[in-house]
């Protein structure tokens, strides 16, 4: 039995495929949100749908397809979701606090503590967080993408142990059912590899953004924080009272042993790397298998433009992503200290924040 739970509804869910918000719908998904309540669980719920709501209340206008117009469907359609959203909790008499949010918040080490807080704040006096990205502002730069991986960072920020994925689809199948259809459900994933991203499709309604593949990229950084998750469809019967008891439904991903200590977690969810890191053969050893920090001397070429502190991405030689950590020293340095041994970093650049380009502790590997 789950205590603390993340519900990601997707537009298709919220709209049962049609132009609208199907009322009905949502409001059989707060209901059971509040039946999970009342027993004492604690719920957050990850929505979609503003755009659609946007085009539903200026009744469909024909706009061209740029990112001004999505986000003026999106300031118009928000403030009505919450309306629906705070209207239908409010049947059960709960209140509904709202987060919008983007990867800036979380990518910033004091704003990711104090979004943390709010929803800690929020749940502790009773109160169903509801949390979207704030795609009436957000740019290409502080994007999150889609609500399925905002909905892993937002597991990962509440410390949830269930991440609930609501979609149009049973969950994750050997093929894609709508061309397949002897294809057949995966009940469990416990390793997510290439063939497995592979199967992902995109998004079945075209009303979303996010496929099945952002679903697997949000399972495997909510299982990597200590979170099981599961993909299911959202038009099940109490799909998320079962789930929450669990009852096996959908597709499960089970938490990782050892989840990652909350700074480690911000390191892999919350920022988007600012650069890449190639490292050489010898390098990637000590990283993959000594548990290593890694030096100057193991650097063949910095890529992007980074500072000290932000995060970036360690690949391989064959440029396969090999670790995710923090800069203790820019890129332009780095590129300057690339290939030498520690003890000749001040020689070169008149000053030395350490023998290492990103310390161990700061390094996940992915």
């Amino acid at each position: 039995m789950y205590q603390r739970i993340v519900i990601k509804l997707g537009t298709s869910v919220l709209t049962g495929g049609t132009p609208r918000l199907d009322r009905a719908q949502m409001v059989e998904l707060a209901r059971q949100c509040a039946a999970l309540q009342r027993g004492g669980r604690e719920v957050i719920v990850v929505t979609s749908g503003a755009i659609a709501a946007g085009r539903e209340r200026l009744d469909y206008p024909d706009l061209p397809p740029t990112v001004n117009a999505k986000q003026m469907l999106a300031a118009v359609g928000q403030s009505r979701l919450m309306f629906v959203w705070e209207s239908l909790f409010e049947i059960y008499n709960i209140h509904v606090g709202q987060m919008l949010l983007t990867r800036a918040d979380v990518a910033d080490r004091g704003r990711f503590l104090n979004a943390r807080d709010t929803i800690h704040a929020l749940l502790e006096h009773g109160i169903v967080p509801i949390v979207n990205e704030n795609d009436a502002v957000v740019t290409a730069e502080i994007k999150v993408g889609d609500n399925d991986n905002l909905s892993a960072l937002v597991a990962m920020l509440a410390e949830a142990d269930l991440l609930l994925i609501l979609t149009d689809q049973g969950g994750l199948f050997t093929a894609d059912p709508r061309t397949h259809p002897d294809a057949q459900l995966i009940p469990e994933v416990r390793t997510i590899d290439e063939t497995l991203r592979r199967i992902a499709g995109g998004s079945v309604s075209g009303l979303g953004v996010g496929g099945m593949a952002t679903k697997l990229q949000a399972a495997d950084v909510a299982r990597r924080a200590g979170a099981d998750v599961v993909i299911a469809a959202g038009s099940a019967a109490d799909v998320i009272v079962r789930v929450a008891n669990g009852e096996a439904v959908g597709t499960r991903f089970p938490a990782l042993e050892t989840p990652l200590e909350n700074r480690k977690q911000w390191i892999f969810g919350g920022a988007s790397p600012g650069g890449r890191i190639v490292v050489d053969a010898g390098a990637e050893r000590a990283l993959r298998d000594g548990g290593g920090s890694l030096l100057p001397a193991g650097i063949v070429t910095v890529e992007g433009d980074f500072e000290r502190g932000d995060t970036v991405l360690i690949v391989d030689p064959d440029g396969k992503g090999l670790a995710r950590g923090i800069a203790r020293y820019p890129s332009t340095d780095l590129a300057q200290i690339k290939g030498l041994h520690s003890d000749r970093i001040s020689d070169r650049l008149g000053y030395t924040a350490g023998p290492v380009a990103v310390h161990r502790n700061d390094m996940i590997l992915v």
